[in-house]
């Protein structure tokens, strides 16, 4: 299971679930200058580019998955892409390629002579805008997401299952969501059930705990809910953990804890090294 090839025929899904409350434009990780909102739309945005880099071929880009931003706390649970994408849940990954929103001028650092590094400018693509507002309707949006990967899941048949990723910084304020992310979870391909990945971010500089195989060190009853409701780790997202040094084990799941931004951008990187591109 959670071995199917990835294609234009049996493409990929991706579905990230993000907290747009009002704690988020509380600064990240002890940062001064990035909120948490910032932070995960910068980071949602690289993704998404780095994602149409690897779908790139020299006939162009090809659609080998689709990819839905829905924001939930703003007041309402929503799909949460920009521009010409607005109100739409899943965009196919060459649309988003060929028209992103903007290109930002960014700066980037570079290896330099002597192991020095420099800065230049980039271009960055922006499909994703940072939002902060209202509560945290975590029930609402995981249902939403379930509708949403209900209907993929029964026109993709045969596809690698669908990973969704929720990205919050607070407990949930219309219930509790473990019953939800269950329903969730049953839902599946003929390559496995989806895979349902909750990550923690934290405005404190603390040790992360990412990828763990149980829920005995974190601190609050808010983290044992987020670790309940996450996927054990498939095989090659574990092998992909295990390549940068995390130790995972068979009983670790997707699951993050007091997250900074660098931490944030490694868990969702490994979580979406699936299945071999053709």
């Amino acid at each position: 299971m959670y071995d199917a090839e990835i294609s234009r025929s049996n493409p990929g899904c991706f579905l990230f679930l993000i907290d747009q409350s009002g704690s988020m434009s509380d600064p990240f990780g002890g940062s001064e200058t990035v909120s948490k909102s910032q932070g995960v739309a910068d980071t949602i945005n690289k993704l998404i580019a780095n994602l149409v880099l690897k779908c790139t071929k020299d006939d162009g880009i090809r659609d080998y998955f689709e990819i839905g931003v829905i924001g939930y706390g703003n007041p309402e649970v929503a799909p949460a892409f920009s521009g010409s994408f607005a109100g739409q849940e899943l965009i196919k990954v060459e649309a988003l390629g060929n028209h992103p929103l903007r290109l930002e001028e960014r700066m980037q650092q570079f290896p330099g002579e002597g192991g020095a590094t420099v800065e230049k400018p980039v271009k960055f693509p922006i499909w994703f805008e940072p939002v902060a507002n209202s509560a945290t309707p975590m029930c609402k949006a995981i249902s939403y997401a379930k509708a949403i990967l209900e209907r993929w899941v029964s026109e993709h048949p045969n596809s690698f299952p669908p990973i969704a990723i929720n990205i919050t910084d607070g407990d949930s304020t219309d219930g509790n969501p473990i019953p939800y992310a269950m329903d969730l979870y049953r839902l599946g391909t003929n390559n496995g059930n989806v895979l349902f990945f909750n990550i923690h971010i934290s405005s404190q500089k603390a040790v992360p705990i990412l990828y763990p195989g149980s829920d005995a060190a974190l601190p609050d009853q808010f983290g044992k809910s987020l670790f309940e409701m996450s996927s054990l780790l498939p095989e090659s997202i574990m092998q992909a953990a295990q390549k940068e040094g995390y130790d995972v084990m068979a009983d670790s799941r997707g699951f993050g804890f007091n997250a900074d931004l660098v931490s944030l951008i490694k868990f969702i990187d490994i979580g979406t090294r699936v299945g071999n591109l053709r």
